[in-house]
C-alpha cells in the first residue's frame, strides 16, 4: 500500500470561490510537500507558485518512477551511472472536451564513469526496458515519450 495524507484548511472566502488552494502533501517518511493548484488554473493570490501542482506532481512521478528503473537495469548491466537528470514535461489538451495530460516527454541525460557506459543503441534499450517496468507509466494511458538529446523514441 502506498498513501500521502493531503492536508488543507480554509483562508479566505470559501463560498465566494475567493480562497487559496495551498495545501500540503505529508509522506510516511515525514516528507512535507508545499502544494498548490497551477497558477494557470487558479489565479493568484488564490494558488502559490511556490506549491508543487498535481500536475507537475504527475510528470516528476513518471520521471522519477522511469529513472529508478534505468538506474537499476544499468547496474543489473554492469554499467556505472554517476549522474542523471531530466527535463521531463507534460502536455495538456482536451480529450472529450476534458483537460488531461495527453503526453509526458521525458529526457534523461546520463552520465557515466569513464569507460563503465553503454553505446547508445544499448541506453535506448535500458531506458526502453524501464519504460515496460515503471509502475507509474503501467498506470497510465498518456502518451510517454523517451527524447534522448533531441532523438524521439
Amino acid at each position: 500500500m502506498h498513501g500521502a495524507r493531503v492536508v488543507w484548511t480554509a483562508t479566505g472566502d470559501f463560498a465566494a470561490g475567493r480562497y487559496s488552494r495551498a495545501h500540503e502533501w505529508h509522506f510516511d517518511g515525514g516528507a512535507v510537500v508545499p502544494a498548490s493548484s497551477s497558477p494557470s488554473v487558479v489565479p493568484l493570490p488564490f494558488s502559490d507558485p511556490a506549491g508543487v501542482d498535481p500536475e507537475e506532481a504527475f510528470v516528476a512521478s513518471l520521471a522519477s518512477c522511469h529513472m529508478l528503473w534505468f538506474l537499476d537495469l544499468a547496474r543489473r548491466g554492469g554499467f556505472v551511472a554517476i549522474a542523471y537528470e531530466d527535463a521531463a514535461e507534460g502536455q495538456m489538451a482536451k480529450v472529450d472536451g476534458r483537460l488531461c495530460i495527453t503526453r509526458v516527454t521525458l529526457r534523461p541525460r546520463v552520465a557515466w564513469a569513464v569507460g563503465a557506459g553503454p553505446d547508445r543503441a544499448r541506453e535506448s534499450a535500458l531506458h526502453h526496458a524501464a519504460h515496460k517496468e515503471c509502475f507509474i507509466a503501467n498506470s497510465v494511458r498518456t502518451e510517454i515519450v523517451i527524447d534522448l538529446e533531441g532523438e524521439t523514441e
